[in-house]
Protein backbone atom coordinates (compact mmCIF):
# COMPACT_ATOMS: atom_id res chain seq x y z
CA UNK A 1 0.00 0.00 0.00
CA UNK A 2 3.03 2.59 0.66
CA UNK A 3 4.21 1.60 -2.86
CA UNK A 4 1.45 2.53 -4.21
CA UNK A 5 0.84 5.57 -2.27
CA UNK A 6 4.50 6.68 -3.11
CA UNK A 7 3.25 6.46 -6.89
CA UNK A 8 -0.24 8.33 -6.84
CA UNK A 9 0.41 10.70 -3.65
CA UNK A 10 -2.04 12.75 -4.76
CA UNK A 11 -5.58 10.71 -3.97
CA UNK A 12 -8.77 12.03 -6.00
CA UNK A 13 -10.75 10.52 -3.69
CA UNK A 14 -9.79 12.76 -1.07
CA UNK A 15 -9.76 15.74 -2.71
CA UNK A 16 -13.23 14.99 -3.78
CA UNK A 17 -14.36 14.71 0.58
CA UNK A 18 -12.49 17.78 1.11
CA UNK A 19 -14.28 19.65 -1.44
CA UNK A 20 -17.51 18.09 -0.79
CA UNK A 21 -17.08 18.66 3.12
CA UNK A 22 -16.01 22.66 2.59
CA UNK A 23 -18.91 22.77 0.10
CA UNK A 24 -20.87 21.48 3.27
CA UNK A 25 -19.32 24.32 5.59
CA UNK A 26 -19.74 27.12 3.20
CA UNK A 27 -23.20 26.57 3.00
CA UNK A 28 -23.87 26.50 6.40
CA UNK A 29 -21.97 29.55 7.20
CA UNK A 30 -23.89 31.52 5.05
CA UNK A 31 -27.60 30.25 6.25
CA UNK A 32 -25.99 31.09 10.11
CA UNK A 33 -24.82 34.47 8.95
CA UNK A 34 -21.23 33.32 9.30
CA UNK A 35 -22.28 32.77 12.82
CA UNK A 36 -24.24 36.07 13.16
CA UNK A 37 -27.32 35.45 14.19
CA UNK A 38 -29.04 37.98 12.73
CA UNK A 39 -31.92 37.80 10.62
CA UNK A 40 -35.19 39.94 9.00
CA UNK A 41 -38.48 40.10 10.11
CA UNK A 42 -40.22 36.62 8.86
CA UNK A 43 -43.94 37.01 10.69
CA UNK A 44 -45.30 38.60 7.11
CA UNK A 45 -43.36 36.32 5.25
CA UNK A 46 -45.44 33.19 3.17
CA UNK A 47 -46.48 29.86 5.02
CA UNK A 48 -44.12 28.32 2.10
CA UNK A 49 -41.27 30.15 2.85
CA UNK A 50 -41.56 29.78 6.29
CA UNK A 51 -41.45 26.23 5.43
CA UNK A 52 -38.50 26.69 3.09
CA UNK A 53 -36.56 28.13 5.56
CA UNK A 54 -37.23 25.28 8.39
CA UNK A 55 -36.62 22.90 5.85
CA UNK A 56 -33.44 24.04 4.55
CA UNK A 57 -31.92 24.76 8.08
CA UNK A 58 -33.00 21.51 9.37
CA UNK A 59 -31.94 19.23 6.67
CA UNK A 60 -28.63 21.07 5.99
CA UNK A 61 -27.67 21.14 9.56
CA UNK A 62 -28.63 17.42 9.78
CA UNK A 63 -26.51 16.46 7.30
CA UNK A 64 -23.73 18.88 7.31
CA UNK A 65 -23.39 20.22 10.93
CA UNK A 66 -20.23 18.59 12.67
CA UNK A 67 -19.83 16.10 9.98
CA UNK A 68 -18.27 18.45 7.49
CA UNK A 69 -15.79 19.35 10.07
CA UNK A 70 -15.40 16.37 11.00
CA UNK A 71 -14.13 14.75 7.46
CA UNK A 72 -12.14 18.20 6.74
CA UNK A 73 -10.22 16.76 10.00
CA UNK A 74 -10.15 13.61 8.88
CA UNK A 75 -8.54 14.59 5.65
CA UNK A 76 -6.14 16.58 7.80
CA UNK A 77 -4.63 13.67 9.60
CA UNK A 78 -4.38 12.12 5.87
CA UNK A 79 -2.11 15.01 4.50
CA UNK A 80 0.03 14.94 6.87
CA UNK A 81 0.52 10.99 6.53
CA UNK A 82 0.95 11.73 2.97
CA UNK A 83 3.44 14.58 3.68
CA UNK A 84 5.58 12.68 6.39
CA UNK A 85 5.27 9.54 3.86
CA UNK A 86 6.61 11.23 1.05
CA UNK A 87 9.19 12.77 3.49
CA UNK A 88 10.34 9.41 5.20
CA UNK A 89 10.98 7.84 1.51
CA UNK A 90 13.51 10.87 0.78
CA UNK A 91 15.32 10.07 4.50
CA UNK A 92 14.13 13.58 6.00
CA UNK A 93 11.98 13.36 9.10
CA UNK A 94 9.35 15.76 8.91
CA UNK A 95 8.09 16.02 12.49
CA UNK A 96 9.55 19.37 13.28
CA UNK A 97 8.95 20.81 10.00
CA UNK A 98 5.31 19.85 9.95
CA UNK A 99 5.65 21.85 13.89
CA UNK A 100 6.86 25.38 11.71
CA UNK A 101 3.91 24.41 9.42
CA UNK A 102 1.42 24.15 12.22
CA UNK A 103 2.54 27.53 13.22
CA UNK A 104 2.17 28.98 9.97
CA UNK A 105 -1.71 27.64 10.29
CA UNK A 106 -2.19 29.46 13.40
CA UNK A 107 -0.72 32.77 11.94
CA UNK A 108 -3.31 31.92 8.47
CA UNK A 109 -6.35 30.57 10.91
CA UNK A 110 -6.03 34.18 13.03
CA UNK A 111 -6.44 35.97 9.19
CA UNK A 112 -9.33 33.69 9.22
CA UNK A 113 -10.23 34.54 12.54
CA UNK A 114 -10.45 38.46 11.91
CA UNK A 115 -13.26 38.02 9.75
CA UNK A 116 -15.32 35.06 11.05
CA UNK A 117 -15.62 33.68 14.71
CA UNK A 118 -16.17 30.57 14.42
CA UNK A 119 -13.02 29.05 12.23
CA UNK A 120 -11.62 26.06 12.99
CA UNK A 121 -8.11 26.42 11.46
CA UNK A 122 -6.51 28.21 14.64
CA UNK A 123 -7.75 25.04 16.63
CA UNK A 124 -5.98 22.90 14.03
CA UNK A 125 -2.72 24.38 14.44
CA UNK A 126 -2.75 23.77 18.30
CA UNK A 127 -4.30 20.32 18.30
CA UNK A 128 -2.19 19.42 15.18
CA UNK A 129 0.73 18.98 17.57
CA UNK A 130 -0.65 15.44 18.10
CA UNK A 131 0.55 14.18 14.91
CA UNK A 132 4.13 14.47 15.11
CA UNK A 133 3.95 13.73 18.58
CA UNK A 134 2.25 10.12 17.91
CA UNK A 135 3.23 9.22 14.62
CA UNK A 136 5.82 6.30 15.23
CA UNK A 137 3.45 4.77 17.43
CA UNK A 138 2.51 1.47 15.91
CA UNK A 139 -1.31 1.11 14.14
CA UNK A 140 -2.54 -0.54 17.37
CA UNK A 141 -1.97 2.23 19.59
CA UNK A 142 -2.87 4.96 17.53
CA UNK A 143 -6.45 3.51 17.41
CA UNK A 144 -6.09 2.58 21.00
CA UNK A 145 -5.69 6.25 21.78
CA UNK A 146 -7.99 7.80 18.88
CA UNK A 147 -10.75 5.43 20.41
CA UNK A 148 -10.35 6.87 23.80
CA UNK A 149 -10.04 10.45 22.69
CA UNK A 150 -13.48 9.97 20.25
CA UNK A 151 -15.41 8.65 23.53
CA UNK A 152 -15.05 12.30 25.57
CA UNK A 153 -12.90 11.11 28.22
CA UNK A 154 -13.63 14.67 30.17
CA UNK A 155 -17.43 14.72 29.66
CA UNK A 156 -17.31 11.29 30.46
CA UNK A 157 -15.71 11.62 33.67
CA UNK A 158 -18.05 14.29 34.19
CA UNK A 159 -20.74 12.07 33.85
CA UNK A 160 -19.58 9.74 36.58
CA UNK A 161 -18.77 12.57 39.31
CA UNK A 162 -22.69 13.74 38.73
CA UNK A 163 -23.77 10.06 38.92
CA UNK A 164 -21.73 9.92 42.38
CA UNK A 165 -22.21 13.62 43.76
CA UNK A 166 -25.41 14.70 43.24
CA UNK A 167 -24.01 18.38 44.12
CA UNK A 168 -21.49 18.08 41.42
CA UNK A 169 -22.22 20.93 38.91
CA UNK A 170 -20.61 20.58 35.43
CA UNK A 171 -17.71 22.84 34.88
CA UNK A 172 -17.98 25.42 31.74
CA UNK A 173 -15.93 28.47 30.80
CA UNK A 174 -18.13 31.17 30.54
CA UNK A 175 -17.99 32.83 26.90
CA UNK A 176 -21.36 35.01 27.24
CA UNK A 177 -19.53 38.72 27.30
CA UNK A 178 -17.62 37.22 24.55
CA UNK A 179 -19.98 36.52 22.31
CA UNK A 180 -22.36 39.43 23.30
CA UNK A 181 -19.07 41.54 21.94
CA UNK A 182 -18.49 39.91 19.10
CA UNK A 183 -22.40 40.07 18.35
CA UNK A 184 -22.06 44.09 19.13
CA UNK A 185 -19.36 44.73 16.20
CA UNK A 186 -21.03 42.35 13.91
CA UNK A 187 -24.45 44.56 14.19
CA UNK A 188 -22.83 47.83 14.34
CA UNK A 189 -18.99 47.72 14.48
CA UNK A 190 -16.70 49.57 11.62
CA UNK A 191 -14.31 47.21 9.71
CA UNK A 192 -11.25 47.84 12.05
CA UNK A 193 -13.63 47.04 15.42
CA UNK A 194 -14.84 44.16 13.88
CA UNK A 195 -11.13 42.82 12.83
CA UNK A 196 -9.63 43.93 16.73
CA UNK A 197 -13.22 42.34 18.68
CA UNK A 198 -12.90 38.91 16.56
CA UNK A 199 -9.02 38.69 16.74
CA UNK A 200 -9.63 38.69 20.34
CA UNK A 201 -13.11 38.37 21.86
CA UNK A 202 -14.30 36.09 19.47
CA UNK A 203 -11.30 33.55 19.17
CA UNK A 204 -11.54 33.20 23.04
CA UNK A 205 -15.35 32.41 22.59
CA UNK A 206 -14.51 30.20 19.37
CA UNK A 207 -11.89 28.08 21.19
CA UNK A 208 -14.11 27.84 24.62
CA UNK A 209 -16.94 27.24 22.64
CA UNK A 210 -15.07 24.10 21.10
CA UNK A 211 -13.76 22.62 24.28
CA UNK A 212 -16.98 23.14 26.45
CA UNK A 213 -18.22 21.11 23.28
CA UNK A 214 -16.15 18.06 22.78
CA UNK A 215 -14.67 19.44 19.26
CA UNK A 216 -11.01 19.04 21.29
CA UNK A 217 -10.84 15.69 21.53
CA UNK A 218 -13.35 14.51 18.38
CA UNK A 219 -10.34 16.92 16.36
CA UNK A 220 -7.66 14.96 18.02
CA UNK A 221 -9.44 11.57 17.36
CA UNK A 222 -10.31 12.39 14.00
CA UNK A 223 -6.43 13.54 13.18
CA UNK A 224 -5.29 10.26 14.36
CA UNK A 225 -7.82 8.03 12.45
CA UNK A 226 -6.94 9.83 9.60
CA UNK A 227 -3.02 9.30 9.76
CA UNK A 228 -4.45 5.61 10.00
CA UNK A 229 -6.13 5.42 6.82
CA UNK A 230 -3.43 6.89 5.26
CA UNK A 231 -0.72 4.26 6.58
CA UNK A 232 -3.24 1.57 5.72
CA UNK A 233 -3.86 2.88 2.04
CA UNK A 234 -7.88 3.12 2.80
CA UNK A 235 -8.42 5.54 0.13
CA UNK A 236 -7.11 3.40 -2.43
CA UNK A 237 -9.80 1.08 -4.66
CA UNK A 238 -8.26 -1.77 -3.71
CA UNK A 239 -9.83 -1.80 -0.32
CA UNK A 240 -13.28 -0.56 -1.02
CA UNK A 241 -14.56 -3.83 0.76
CA UNK A 242 -13.33 -2.19 3.98
CA UNK A 243 -15.45 1.27 3.73
CA UNK A 244 -18.73 -1.52 2.75
CA UNK A 245 -18.19 -2.55 6.14
CA UNK A 246 -17.88 0.61 7.55
CA UNK A 247 -20.88 2.00 5.90
CA UNK A 248 -22.43 -1.11 7.67
CA UNK A 249 -21.78 -0.03 10.91
CA UNK A 250 -22.05 3.12 10.93
CA UNK A 251 -26.10 2.57 9.73
CA UNK A 252 -26.09 0.13 12.85
CA UNK A 253 -24.70 2.65 14.93
CA UNK A 254 -26.30 5.87 14.03
CA UNK A 255 -29.92 5.53 14.69
CA UNK A 256 -29.72 4.36 18.04
CA UNK A 257 -27.15 7.11 19.07
CA UNK A 258 -29.45 9.46 17.12
CA UNK A 259 -32.85 8.22 18.84
CA UNK A 260 -30.90 8.02 22.30
CA UNK A 261 -30.05 11.59 22.10
CA UNK A 262 -33.03 13.24 21.65
CA UNK A 263 -34.65 10.86 24.37
CA UNK A 264 -32.47 11.62 27.30
CA UNK A 265 -33.80 14.79 28.00
CA UNK A 266 -37.45 13.32 28.63
CA UNK A 267 -35.82 10.73 31.28
CA UNK A 268 -32.42 12.70 32.79
CA UNK A 269 -33.82 15.88 34.87
CA UNK A 270 -30.19 16.05 36.32
CA UNK A 271 -28.25 18.61 34.11
CA UNK A 272 -25.10 17.72 35.32
CA UNK A 273 -25.84 13.94 33.91
CA UNK A 274 -27.96 15.29 31.05
CA UNK A 275 -25.35 17.92 29.37
CA UNK A 276 -21.97 15.77 29.06
CA UNK A 277 -23.47 12.94 28.15
CA UNK A 278 -25.81 14.07 25.50
CA UNK A 279 -22.30 15.79 24.24
CA UNK A 280 -20.90 12.44 24.30
CA UNK A 281 -23.83 10.72 22.42
CA UNK A 282 -24.60 13.33 19.91
CA UNK A 283 -20.63 13.38 19.07
CA UNK A 284 -20.54 9.91 18.66
CA UNK A 285 -23.77 9.86 15.85
CA UNK A 286 -22.56 12.72 14.18
CA UNK A 287 -19.27 10.65 14.25
CA UNK A 288 -21.28 7.52 12.72
CA UNK A 289 -22.80 9.81 10.20
CA UNK A 290 -19.57 11.15 9.03
CA UNK A 291 -18.32 7.85 8.07
CA UNK A 292 -21.60 7.04 6.48
CA UNK A 293 -21.24 10.06 4.25
CA UNK A 294 -17.81 9.13 3.45
CA UNK A 295 -17.66 5.58 2.63
CA UNK A 296 -20.71 6.71 0.83
CA UNK A 297 -18.92 8.85 -1.28
CA UNK A 298 -15.80 6.71 -1.85
CA UNK A 299 -18.54 4.09 -2.72
CA UNK A 300 -20.13 6.70 -5.32
CA UNK A 301 -16.59 7.37 -6.74
CA UNK A 302 -15.16 3.85 -7.23
CA UNK A 303 -18.32 1.89 -8.13
CA UNK A 304 -20.71 4.46 -10.04
CA UNK A 305 -21.23 6.58 -12.97
CA UNK A 306 -20.90 9.38 -11.19
CA UNK A 307 -16.87 9.50 -10.64
CA UNK A 308 -16.57 11.74 -13.68
CA UNK A 309 -18.76 14.53 -11.96
CA UNK A 310 -17.48 13.81 -8.80
CA UNK A 311 -13.66 14.57 -10.15
CA UNK A 312 -15.06 17.62 -11.46
CA UNK A 313 -15.01 18.64 -7.67
CA UNK A 314 -11.28 17.80 -7.20
CA UNK A 315 -10.07 21.20 -8.03
CA UNK A 316 -12.20 22.49 -5.07
CA UNK A 317 -11.07 20.32 -2.85
CA UNK A 318 -7.34 20.71 -3.87
CA UNK A 319 -7.59 24.73 -3.17
CA UNK A 320 -9.91 24.29 0.33
CA UNK A 321 -7.39 26.64 2.39
CA UNK A 322 -7.84 29.04 -0.23
CA UNK A 323 -11.85 28.53 -0.78
CA UNK A 324 -12.59 27.73 3.33
CA UNK A 325 -10.20 31.48 4.39
CA UNK A 326 -11.78 33.41 0.91
CA UNK A 327 -15.39 32.56 2.23
CA UNK A 328 -15.01 33.98 5.68
CA UNK A 329 -13.91 37.29 3.95
CA UNK A 330 -16.80 36.90 1.54
CA UNK A 331 -19.13 36.17 4.07
CA UNK A 332 -17.69 38.80 6.89
CA UNK A 333 -18.25 41.35 3.71
CA UNK A 334 -22.05 40.29 2.68
CA UNK A 335 -23.80 39.82 6.37
CA UNK A 336 -21.54 42.18 8.61
CA UNK A 337 -22.40 45.65 9.85
CA UNK A 338 -18.50 46.95 8.12
CA UNK A 339 -20.47 45.48 4.57
CA UNK A 340 -22.95 45.06 3.01
CA UNK A 341 -25.20 44.23 6.30
CA UNK A 342 -27.68 41.33 4.65
CA UNK A 343 -28.15 39.66 7.29
CA UNK A 344 -31.11 42.43 7.89
CA UNK A 345 -32.28 41.45 4.43
CA UNK A 346 -31.89 37.97 3.66
CA UNK A 347 -33.51 34.84 5.21
CA UNK A 348 -32.59 31.70 5.38
CA UNK A 349 -33.76 30.45 2.17
CA UNK A 350 -32.09 33.33 0.34
CA UNK A 351 -28.87 32.81 2.40
CA UNK A 352 -28.47 29.76 0.98
CA UNK A 353 -29.13 30.30 -2.46
CA UNK A 354 -25.94 33.33 -1.76
CA UNK A 355 -24.01 30.28 -0.31
CA UNK A 356 -24.69 28.46 -3.53
CA UNK A 357 -23.75 30.72 -5.95
CA UNK A 358 -20.96 31.43 -3.36
CA UNK A 359 -19.60 27.76 -4.12
CA UNK A 360 -20.60 28.14 -7.71
CA UNK A 361 -18.14 30.84 -8.47
CA UNK A 362 -15.37 29.64 -6.30
CA UNK A 363 -15.30 25.81 -8.00
CA UNK A 364 -15.34 27.84 -11.14
CA UNK A 365 -12.45 29.77 -10.46
CA UNK A 366 -10.67 26.95 -8.88
CA UNK A 367 -11.04 24.68 -12.47
CA UNK A 368 -9.48 27.89 -13.72
CA UNK A 369 -6.76 28.09 -11.58
CA UNK A 370 -5.93 24.42 -11.42
CA UNK A 371 -5.48 24.35 -14.69
CA UNK A 372 -2.75 26.82 -14.81
CA UNK A 373 -0.87 25.92 -11.35
CA UNK A 374 0.20 23.06 -9.39
CA UNK A 375 -1.28 24.67 -6.08
CA UNK A 376 -4.13 27.14 -5.21
CA UNK A 377 -2.63 30.45 -4.19
CA UNK A 378 -2.50 29.94 -0.37
CA UNK A 379 -1.61 26.47 -0.59
CA UNK A 380 1.38 27.47 -2.76
CA UNK A 381 2.60 29.93 -0.10
CA UNK A 382 1.77 27.95 2.59
CA UNK A 383 4.05 25.00 1.11
CA UNK A 384 6.84 27.97 0.68
CA UNK A 385 6.80 28.99 4.30
CA UNK A 386 6.95 25.48 5.14
CA UNK A 387 10.15 24.77 3.45
CA UNK A 388 11.24 28.35 3.53
CA UNK A 389 11.59 28.87 0.33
Amino acid sequence: MVQKLETHTRIDVADVLRGLAVMGIIVLHSIEHFNFYSFPDTSTQSAWLNFSDKAIWDGLFFMFGGKAYAVFALLFGFSFFIQDNNQRMRGNDFRLRFCWRLILLFILGNINAAFFTAEVLVLYSLVGFILPLTCRLKDKWLFILACVLLIQPLPLYYVICACIDPSFVTPSIPTGSYWGAAFQVQSHGTFLETLRVNLWEGQIASLAWAWDHGRVFQTAALFLFGLLIGRRGLFLKENLKFWNKVLCGALIAFFPLYGLGNMLPGFIVSKSILTPLLLIITSLSKFAFMLILVSGVIFAFYRTNLHDWLMKITPYGKMSLTNYITQSIIGSLLFYNWGLALHSQLGITASFLVGVVLFIVQLAFCRWWMSRHAHGPLEYLWKRATWLK
